[in-house]
């Protein structure tokens, strides 16, 4: 049995990527889109929440 790294270990593709316009980690590679700023949209992606 091993101590957790059997599904952790799998994991060694890139999701996200630096956005161009936020400069976060949040790029998403197959999407196309950022998950932070929103962009290639115009308008920059914000919440009042």
């Amino acid at each position: 049995m091993t101590k957790g790294t059997s599904c952790r270990g799998t994991r060694h593709n890139k999701t996200h990527i630096l956005c161009k316009r936020c400069g976060k980690r949040s790029w998403h590679l197959q999407k196309q889109r950022c998950a932070s700023c929103g962009y290639p949209d115009a308008k920059m992606r914000q919440y009042a929440w």
